[in-house]
């Protein structure tokens, strides 16, 4: 009887030994709750946050789960556990899970927002700060950018070995800094096997500097490590930072079936040994700068890869081949070496570039390499290959062209009259992509408003009306005199717009008339400005970008704006964009400035020489410009950093008038360190010349079609002696 009870109690107490070792969910409506459960968390445990904004918190998520029973931190409801301010997560351990959280209107306090690791191991055998064998998916962080544009973080650092991150959303990084970096740095990093796979990498805007990348595996310390990552199915979306998409700076990398859409720059073999980049989809669409696939090193292999509509030149170019060093440090351009470029197709690239980057330095042209069974089709019938260096070393057979290719070439390709090539299907789609339940990006127009505000004349009623729009706007002014006693501090698009040239006038009493906050984009159409009532003081401006960093790019448009009088102070520009601040463009049209103890355009603050510039693409058409002690413009873009695109300017049916005088010091237009510049249809008279300071880059300046009654018309200046570049200037007419 006795023996029976105790059977029976024994099975009694046996069954309720899954209820207690059963894993447990933790709901957390604080970080400090999250604190007092985070030590106890077993295999098979989760804890989820409430919903609501967690703000200021600095997570800490290291447990070990197992295969069968990982541990998970994650939304109790998906993308409703909004992390926010000056907060960051970092992972430790075996086979986590973090899913469903947002990071928004924030950003890091440390160097990283999403760390694969708490700390750096003390030693090779320790792997108790790493993460290995963990998942990141469904996490959105959007815009979770620091506010001064040049301090560096990365979003995601990616450690220790067989790591997946799936599925996520990761959109507007602006600040300097990779948006995800493979690191190598430690032994526990390498040979990782890390996947990446079906994530949404939305816009990344033009940071005019070196640190714009994407994507990133490895440093070129590391570069002669494998890290045997896989890039896979990933949507690339307007990701526009800098030169390189991704920077692939390791070996025996499989980076496949992913799309490039719109997106400015290239997948670059930067560094490491034997990459595999398959399958992939460039679709440019004619975007300015939109690129291919950029190729350095030894024994890669790119096929079957499709890229169409690429506009993109040198180093950005649609396929580019590059020469190297000979003898090449670790961080310089390694010889390409048995490269394996097949069976891609090639649609309405514009260049095909072998030899790239050829110069004294890089003097190594590919060997032992072969392009071959490659279709390449051009609507236009013209050859965009450009061959900078011998091709001698690269066999070149079974290829198809619909054009003739040159003598060079010829042996190896096939002209085949009305070839075409069908685009395939997409590797992956868009909505396959990052999390169903938060927005991707759809282009709009900064502009679009359906708020309007009549505006009639008298002081300050343009700024009481500025007030009472909820976000971008138009305020519509009356014909009349205005006064501003204040300057208009704009964190939203806005349009201003006159009731005509000569109707609508604008005086103001500050420093300035509109200062450019974060967030802002202005249009001033059918003004006159004058500065009669600005203080007599250094430093004024019409419009100015904010004394502070800002990370959001902005537009500025004058359309049918006269400026005059800012001659009273001891110095006045019309537009200066100060430091740290960005434009995506600056468009001057059918406008006038006379009477300017300044420059129309005062783009110059970016003095550090590390390829830092205040704006992207600068045009001024059908203008005049007369008494500018500052000439037209001064654009800087120093240092000899080759990462970036701009700065671009175009000016076109401008006349400029005594503006410098020509026997006066200075230049009427200042292009330092200008990457793409075309100054055509214009006049220049009693003024003094236009200078051309070349970096590097390879700077493509056309000086044209132009009439002036001084000389010279123009001096040119290399900064950089023995740099590339392209500067021509043609039926330029002289008339005393």
């Amino acid at each position: 009887m006795n023996n029976k009870i105790s059977t029976l109690s024994g099975l009694f107490l046996m069954s309720f030994v899954p209820a207690l070792c059963a894993a447990k969910d933790y709901s957390v409506a604080n970080f400090s709750e999250y604190q007092a459960v985070a030590g106890e968390l077993e295999p098979g445990d989760s804890v989820l946050l409430e919903d609501g904004v967690w703000r200021d918190v600095e997570f800490v998520f290291s447990a070990k789960g197992t295969k069968d029973e990982p541990i998970t931190l994650a939304a109790a409801n998906p993308g409703k556990a909004i992390i926010s301010g000056r907060s960051n997560l970092k992972l430790a351990g075996e086979h986590l899970v973090v899913r469903g959280l947002v990071f928004k209107d924030g950003y890091t306090p440390s160097d990283t927002v999403i760390s694969f690791r708490t700390a750096k191991p003390e030693d090779e055998s320790d792997y108790s700060t790493i993460a290995v064998n963990t998942r990141l998916t469904e996490v959105v962080i959007d815009d979770f950018s620091n506010p001064d544009r040049y301090e560096t973080d990365y979003w995601v650092s990616v450690y220790g070995k067989n790591n997946r991150i799936d599925h996520n959303h990761f959109s507007f990084k602006r600040n300097k800094g990779v948006t995800m970096a493979v690191r190598l740095d430690t032994e526990h990093s390498r040979e990782n096997n890390h996947v990446i796979e079906y994530n949404y990498f939305g816009p990344r805007p033009v940071l005019g500097s070196n640190g714009g990348e994407t994507l990133r595996i490895g440093t070129s310390h590391y570069s002669l490590s494998d890290s045997l990552t896989t890039v896979a199915h990933n949507y690339f979306e307007h990701c526009d930072g800098e030169v390189e998409i991704i920077s692939n700076k390791s070996g025996s990398n499989v980076l496949k079936n992913n799309v490039f859409f719109e997106s400015r720059g290239t997948l670059t073999l930067r560094h490491g040994n034997g990459n595999l980049v398959e399958g992939n989809a460039f679709i440019g669409n004619g975007v300015d700068h939109t690129g291919g696939i950029r190729v350095i090193n030894a024994d890669q292999t790119i096929r079957n890869n499709y890229l169409s509509g690429l506009a993109g030149s040198r180093f950005g170019g649609g396929l580019v081949v590059m020469n190297g060093v000979p003898n090449s440090p670790i961080n310089r351009y390694h010889q390409v070496d048995n490269a394996l470029i097949e069976n891609n197709t090639l649609v309405n690239v514009e260049r095909i570039i072998f030899g790239a980057g050829s110069d004294e330095e890089r003097s190594a042209t590919p060997s032992n390499s072969r392009f071959i069974n490659n279709t390449v089709v051009n609507d236009s019938g013209e050859s965009p290959f450009e061959l900078h260096d011998s091709v001698k070393g690269i066999d070149f057979s079974g290829n198809k062209a619909n054009f003739s290719v040159g003598d060079e070439l010829s042996g190896g390709f096939e002209k085949v009259n009305g070839l075409t090539a069908d685009a395939p299907a997409l590797p992956v789609q868009k909505s396959e992509v990052g999390v169903s339940w938060y927005p991707k990006y759809e282009k709009s127009d900064r502009f679009s408003t359906d708020a309007s505000i009549s505006v009639e004349p008298g002081t300050d009623t343009l700024l009481d009306a500025y007030g009472e729009l909820n976000g971008a706007g138009e305020l519509v002014l009356a014909e009349g005199d205005y006064h501003l006693s204040k300057t208009l501090l704009l964190d939203t698009p806005l349009v201003i717009r006159g009731a005509g040239k000569g109707k609508t006038h604008l005086t103001f009493g500050r420093k300035s008339l509109v200062d450019l906050l974060n967030g802002s984009a202005l249009r001033l159409q059918d003004l006159s400005i004058s500065g009669v009532r600005a203080p007599d003081d250094k430093a004024n401006a019409v419009i100015r970008s904010d004394s502070q960093p800002m990370t959001k790019n902005f537009v500025l448009e004058l359309l049918g704006v006269e400026v005059k009088d800012l001659d009273i102070n001891k110095d006045f520009d019309v537009i200066k964009l100060r430091k740290g601040t960005f434009a995506d463009n600056v468009l001057v049209q059918d406008s006038s400035f006379s009477n300017i103890k300044g420059s129309v355009l005062k783009l110059d603050s970016e003095k550090d020489d590390y390829g830092m510039y205040n704006a992207e693409y600068i045009t001024v058409k059908n203008s005049q410009v007369s008494n500018a002690t500052g000439g037209l413009m001064t654009v800087y873009r120093g240092g000899t950093d080759e990462s970036t695109f701009g700065p671009h300017v175009h000016v076109d049916g401008v006349t400029v008038s005594a503006s410098p005088a020509a026997d006066a010091s200075g230049s009427s237009i200042l292009l330092h360190g200008v990457q793409r510049g075309l100054i055509e249809n214009s006049r220049f008279d009693n003024s003094a010349p236009i200078v051309v300071q070349h970096t590097v880059g390879g700077p493509v300046i056309r000086i044209d079609d132009n009439r002036y009654n001084h000389k010279p018309l123009y001096n040119v200046e290399s900064v950089v002696p023995g740099m590339e570049s392209t500067f021509s200037a043609d039926n330029n007419n002289f008339s005393e």
